[in-house]
């Protein structure tokens, strides 16, 4: 993003707002990921702590789902590299 055009207390403001948001994002995630894994991997409830299949569960689970997100991100990543490629080409 360009903020050139802003002045420095809007820059500032708008920089707050991103991380603000990039914040909700990861806890939204965050959520996700937890309320997913405890609800495919935590069956046995007469005990407080996790089994150590349960816990394997929980552990390849976030694995799983901390790789799939990363793998999201690179793409859109990439689509948004593409598009702003392509924005330049034409404003360029």
């Amino acid at each position: 993003m360009d903020f050139s055009g802003l002045s420095p207390a809007e820059q500032a403001q708008v920089t707050k707002i991103v991380e603000k948001r990039q914040f909700q994002g990861f806890l939204s995630m965050y959520g996700k990921l937890v309320e997913k894994c405890f609800q495919t991997c935590v069956n046995d409830f007469t005990s407080k702590s996790l089994s150590s299949k349960e816990d394997q569960c929980v552990n390849n689970c976030a694995a799983k789902f901390m790789a799939h997100s990363e793998r999201v991100s690179a793409r859109f990543a990439e689509m948004n590299a593409d598009v702003m490629s392509g924005q330049k080409n034409v404003s360029g």
